[in-house]
């Protein structure tokens, strides 16, 4: 299960994690087909995730949620406590849902319908591993806003230890920017916009810019309706 390394850059190394073996094939033959991607390893259910985990130490994880003995929110949250862990994508029926809504305040970086065109698949793979934007963002902050609970008065928690240019940062990746927008917007540089995602993150002690957002909505940083993400570049 490998394939090409272009222009000498590291392939980005994939686990396949669903229940379904067929399922699981078609992923990894979509997969194998991006010369940026090398699939190292299958997984049945979450359990046998978190073993391959530890094991092959892949970049990105393709999980499925809805499988036997641990579901793919657990797993999720099981990785997500692990030194490294990869980044997660979840695969999902229904876009709308509380059960993927759970799987991102868990750790996953983002999710993608399972009848997705193959191009979709792949370059929601590429942009979760990234790290850098919210995948999809028009979709993911559509479903944060219709499943995160109403917040209750002035942001709160951890929200509390960041500091006014950390808000702001926030607040523009809550819309759905990107570092290079978060830069524009902010007129600030795009390293500086890196320095300041990583510090929110680490303060608001998530791994993923989604569950900052999560936590943005949850704690009345910002509200739906209040901006809508920003238009910016096709994520794909």
């Amino acid at each position: 299960m490998t394939g090409p390394v272009a222009d000498g850059a590291r392939s980005r190394r994939v686990l396949v994690v669903d229940d379904d073996r067929l399922v699981r094939r078609g992923l990894v033959s979509i997969l194998d087909s991006d010369p940026g991607l090398t699939v190292v390893g299958e997984a049945a259910d979450g359990a046998e995730a978190l073993t391959q985990v530890r094991a092959l130490s892949p970049d990105v994880v393709v999980m499925d949620l809805r499988m036997p003995r641990v579901d793919g929110i657990e797993a999720t949250r099981r990785l997500s406590r692990l030194d490294h862990p990869p980044a997660v994508l979840v695969l999902t029926t229904f876009d709308a849902d509380e059960h993927v809504y759970a799987a991102l305040r868990a750790g996953a970086g983002g999710f993608v319908l399972k009848d997705a065109p193959e191009a979709h698949l792949l370059a929601a793979v590429r942009a979760v591993g990234s790290g850098t934007s919210l995948l999809d963002p028009r979709v993911t902050l559509r479903l944060v806003e219709q499943l995160a609970p109403a917040p209750t008065g002035v942001p709160t928690g951890a929200l509390q230890h960041l500091t006014p240019r950390e808000l702001d940062v926030l607040r523009e990746v809550a819309r759905g920017a990107s570092n290079e927008e978060v830069a524009d917007a902010l007129q600030i540089g795009e390293a500086t916009v890196k320095t300041h995602v990583s510090r929110v993150l680490a303060k608001l002690g998530v791994l993923t810019r989604v569950q900052a957002v999560v936590l943005a909505y949850e704690h009345g940083l910002v509200v739906p309706g209040s901006g809508g993400p920003a238009v910016g570049r096709p994520w794909g």
